[in-house]
Parts: C-alpha cells; sequence; structure tokens
C-alpha cells in the first residue's frame, strides 16, 4: 500500500533521513521504533506532506505522492495522529471531530461515524460540548484518534499514543488502535514503548540516526540481541 524509497529529510544543514526505505502492505500493523532523535516522526511528517523531502521516492497504492500537499495526501486517505495530541484547545469535542472530516461531503456517513467514536470512546460522548483544552491527557489523545478517524483513513499513522498517559489509558489506545487495524484500516505507529509495539505489529522497523538498521517481524525484533539491550532492557 505504502513504499517508500531512498527518503532524504533535512532540517537546514542537518540530515534527518539518510535513505530510508520501507514498505508497508494493505491491512499491516507496522511498527517504527528507534531511540530519540532517530527520525521516526520526521518520517511520518515527510509521509503525510508536512515536511518536504530533499531526496527519495513515496508512493501510495502506486501513485507517487513525494510532491503532494498535506491536504491532497489526506484527501488520498493518509491520516496522522500527531505526537502530542495537538487538539484544537479551544473548540469542543465535537467541533474537533467535525475538523477530522472537513474535507467530506457526507452527511451522514459522518454522524454514523461520530457514533461509532463515541461507541468507541464514551467519555468523549460524556464530554462532547466541552473544550478539549479542559480534557485529560488520555482524553486528548482519545479525541485525537477520533478526530483522525473521521477523515475516513486507509492508512492511519500514529505518533508516539502512549507518551504521558496512565497505564490503563496506554492499555484501552493499545487496544483501539489493534481494532482499528482489525477493522481493515492500515496502520503504521512510531512508539517508544518499543516492546509493546513488537508485541502488537505485523512488521517493524528500527530507525538509528536517520536509517533504517533492521526490520522484521515483531517477533524476529524482540528475539534480536542488539534491539533487546538497546530498546528492551534486556
Amino acid at each position: 500500500m505504502l513504499h517508500i524509497n531512498g527518503l532524504v529529510c533535512r532540517y537546514g544543514k542537518v540530515e534527518a533521513l539518510k535513505g530510508v526505505t520501507l514498505s508497508i502492505g494493505q491491512g499491516q500493523l507496522v511498527a517504527l521504533i528507534g531511540a530519540n532523535g532517530a527520525g521516526k516522526s520526521t518520517t511520518l511528517r515527510a509521509i503525510s506532506g508536512i515536511l518536504p523531502s530533499a531526496a527519495g521516492r513515496i508512493t501510495f497504492d502506486g501513485h507517487d505522492i513525494t510532491k503532494c500537499s498535506a491536504r491532497e495526501i489526506l484527501s488520498k486517505g493518509i491520516a496522522h495522529c500527531p505526537e502530542g495530541r495537538r487538539v484544537f484547545p479551544d473548540m469542543t469535542v465535537d467541533e474537533n471531530l467535525d475538523m477530522g472530516a472537513y474535507l467530506r461531503s457526507d452527511r451522514r456517513e459522518i454522524a454514523a461515524d461520530r457514533e461509532r467514536i463515541f461507541g468507541m470512546f464514551p467519555r468523549l460522548a460524556e464530554r462532547r460540548h466541552q473544550v478539549a483544552g479542559t480534557l485529560s491527557g488520555g482524553e486528548q489523545q482519545m479525541l485525537a484518534i477520533g478526530r483522525a478517524i473521521m477523515s475516513k483513513p486507509r492508512l492511519m499513522m500514529f505518533d508516539e499514543p502512549s507518551l504521558g498517559l496512565a497505564p490503563n489509558i496506554v492499555e484501552q489506545v493499545f487496544s483501539i488502535i489493534d481494532s482499528i487495524r482489525k477493522s481493515g484500516t492500515t496502520v503504521l505507529m512510531v512508539e517508544q514503548n518499543a516492546y509493546s509495539a513488537l508485541e502488537m505489529c505485523d512488521y517493524a522497523y528500527l530507525l538509528e540516526t536517520g536509517s533504517i538498521v533492521l526490520s522484521g517481524s515483531g517477533k524476529d525484533l524482540i528475539d534480536d540481541e542488539h534491539v533487546r539491550s538497546a530498546y528492551l532492557g534486556g
């Protein structure tokens, strides 16, 4: 579904990605792991059109999207759930969900998707008229996921979905991400909690200082000595 070949991205003179190549198959959950500053978030930003690439090619369903705008990429079915939630703090829960659907015109289906999200996150239903800035961190993460779902994506990208959340909320968020994958949506997830990401993914890539250094099934990486010592605490 998604293929990246030789992707190079820079922040000024600093080369953040040094020829990254990876693929994601239809319906897969793929994890991208690595230390802070390895280039994981940069990869997602490049895919979603937020950050221009200096070299390389990104294709989605066989179509070159390397030079597409963020709006065009969203319209093609790629949604990005960013690190730190980034909800619209002065808008209500309902209004944030509306923003997720702003490229859609199918009102009946939009209403049905909103109710589906409230079924997934009952806490959001209780707070649908509350401004997002007053929600807890876990509730804001739920809202960010719900907002991304409202764009009706075929590929959802999550950037550190468990960051700063209580363990019981992390478990719930991971369960929702797994259910999104099981519903047929392809998922690319960047996650600091490497063990949890590797346990639930179909395939994984290890990114170090802007380069892919290892790839394989989640089990393959869990069993790898370098991954265990550097990222799994053993």
